[in-house]
This record gives structure tokens, sequence and C-alpha cells, in this order.
């Protein structure tokens, strides 16, 4: 399909390919590399780059979510990429739309015309609210920031801030981005406080596993994947609360094993019940050189005050540690309003390096407005 949007912009859909080696996978590529590229242009970071063979996995749509991509074309140049990805839970009322494009074309009124046309196939589909990250990586200057309404965080009204609020979306959280880079000072306060933990987690022990996820702890960790959606600090963004039971947890650990990434668990498990109540994930893609990636921590709120938190992220991070030593250092991504994960990074030795805002927009509102 392909929408002609102005005198010399199209948007075209992406048709994915059986495999990513395939003949027919060339938009593929080409996808992946505009998709990476444009990332960079805000960050200028490349971890966050994927190839794509680690991409198709991720842009398929699952039981539990209905995507969409599409290239932006100027003159015939595919110069920035949308992917729009439906939400299964909440009765797919709520999706995440990302409108990328590369920095030599900011400012043309592409972007401006692209979203509208986005937006419209989001609302047909009977989505009601939509919802996108988008990089912040210069420090908010205080007489020009725009704050979080959570009062944690500010953002500078940038490009992209400038853009979304003209186009109706209102911040409602600021993320950090942070990063541990690895040092034998790091691996000795490692040590340290994981030590401490152990002794205040009385009652408790830790258990670790690679993806696929063991058998005898699919149960237990869907339970707290399903937890990870309602108890993190979610802002006004009202993501919807998930579902989860053995057969998503394979698909998602299939998703991650088919793009190539190696995914450590590591759960802290209550001796007495046998219970998991707290986990911590690290994770690398294929490039064993490539920045890794501290994904989800949580502790079940029937488990806290037992210093689980720290304790599952310092043996996680240990572990790592020994078995992927070519990896220099690994990012991580709080609301700033996540004080408790934030003390424990801060205390592990995580820096902030960039900021990320969480946009929001109430189609259904915006149409009674218009209206």
């Amino acid at each position: 399909m392909s929408t002609r949007i102005t005198e010399t912009a199209r948007l075209r859909s992406l048709v994915l390919p059986a495999r990513a080696d395939a003949a027919s996978a060339e938009d593929l590529r080409i996808y992946a590399d505009v998709r990476n590229r444009s990332i960079r242009d805000v960050t200028g970071r490349d971890d966050d780059e994927m190839t794509a063979e680690s991409l198709l996995p991720i842009l398929r749509s699952t039981p539990n979510a209905s995507k969409q991509q599409w290239f932006i074309v100027v003159d015939g140049e595919l110069v920035g990429v949308a992917p729009l990805s439906i939400l299964g839970d909440g009765d797919g009322r709520s999706a995440i739309l990302i409108v990328s494009l590369l920095r030599r074309f900011w400012g043309r009124g592409i972007g401006s015309a692209v979203l509208p046309e986005l937006e419209a196939v989001a609302r047909d589909a009977g989505v009601e609210r939509l919802l996108t990250w988008v990089p912040h990586p210069t420090p908010a200057d205080t007489d020009v920031a725009l704050a979080s309404p959570t009062g944690f965080g500010a953002i500078p009204r940038d490009h992209h801030a400038r853009f979304l609020l003209r186009h109706g979306y209102r911040l409602e959280q600021v993320e950090r981005v942070s990063t541990l880079t690895w040092s034998d000072a790091v691996m000795q306060r490692l040590r340290d406080l994981r030590s401490d933990a152990a002794q205040r987690a009385d009652g408790y022990r830790i258990v670790q596993w690679l993806l696929p996820t063991p058998m005898e702890h699919i149960r237990g960790y869907a339970r707290m994947k399903e937890h990870m959606s309602t108890d993190v600090p979610d802002a006004d963004l009202a993501m919807p609360a998930e579902t989860w039971d053995a057969d998503r947890v394979r698909r998602h650990d299939e998703r991650y094993i088919q793009h190539g990434s190696t995914v450590l668990v590591t759960a802290a498990q209550h001796v007495g019940t046998g219970e998991l109540c707290a986990y911590n994930e690290l994770s690398i893609g294929p490039d064993p050189t490539a920045t890794s990636h501290q994904e989800d921590t949580l502790v079940l709120s029937s488990h806290r005050g037992h210093r689980l938190g720290m304790l599952v992220k310092t043996a996680g991070l240990l572990r790592w540690r020994e078995h992927h030593s070519g990896s220099p250092a690994v990012i991580t991504y709080n609301a700033e309003e996540n004080r408790p994960m934030l003390d424990i990074n801060e205390a592990i030795g995580f820096t902030p390096i960039s900021y990320e805002g969480a946009w929001k927009k109430e189609l259904i509102q915006a149409d009674s407005i218009v209206g």
C-alpha cells in the first residue's frame, strides 16, 4: 500500500519477508538501516541499533499486539519509518506509534503530514489512546523545560517536544536513561552490595536461568511479568494490564531467541513457599561487544522491604559480567518517580546519560475537541 501525503512524500507499507536473508528482504534491510540512523541522529548512540535479522521477529504481529510498519518516502528516497503496534491487552484500545525521520528531513512538514494518516489508521482499528516514547537527550534548561506532570523530571522543549505538543500529545512521564560502565571498582561494589542484601534477605534464595524459561519457573515468571504491567509507576499513561500465562511466556522467550538475544533472568525465591517474588532481566543481542540492557526489575509488593531489588540486580550483574566480559556497559531505563529503583541503580554505579519523554494522545477526546 502506498499513500501520497504531500507533493513529494508518500507512505509505503513494509511487507515483511519470511526470513531476513530471503531475496525479498531488501526492504527490511533498508528499514532497519533507516531506523538505526534516525535513532542515532537524535541520541548520538548506537545501543538501540538492530540488524534486519534481529528486527524481523519484533516487527511481526503476535496474539498480544497487531503490528504494521511504513516507510516514509520523499522523491523516491526512504527517509523515515513509522511502526504502529496495537496492544491486544485492554481490548485493543491502546497503541504505540512512532514516527522517525532522518534529521536532514526535519522541518519540512513531512512528520505533520504523516502523523494524521497513521492516527486515522489507528482510529479506524478502534484505538482510543496513542502512546509514544521519544528521546530528549539534551538536558532541560530550567527556563524552557517542560516538567513532567508527575512532579519528577523534565525535558527540553526541543524539536520533538514542540512537534508532539503541536499535534495534541501530552507529556505524561519522564524516564531516565542510565549506564553502568564496567571497572574493578564496580565489581567490588557489586560484591559488597550483594553480600549486604543477601544478609538482609533472610528466607530467600537466588535462582537464575537463561531463556527459554525452564518449566518449573514458567508459572512464577508469568505472574511476575503480569505484575510488571500494573505495579511499576505508570503516571497517567493508562497502559493496559497484561495477562500472562505459560503460552505468553513461551512466545516472549521465543521472540528473544529468534532475534539472537541472550537473556538472563535472576529471581528471588521464597524458601518457605517456593514462590518467585522478585526478578531482574539482562540481555544482549548477537554482538558480544555491544552494550547490554537491563530490562525488567520488579519486587512483588507482598515481599518488599527485604532488599530483594538490590539482591536480584547485583546477583544478575555479577553473573552477567562473568559470561559477557566483552560488553563494555549496561544501559537501563527508569521512570523519574521510581525512586526505589533509582536508589538501587545509583548505589550500584549507574549514571544518567539521557532522558525520554512518554507521551499520550486521547483520540476520542481529540475528536470531541475538534467537533
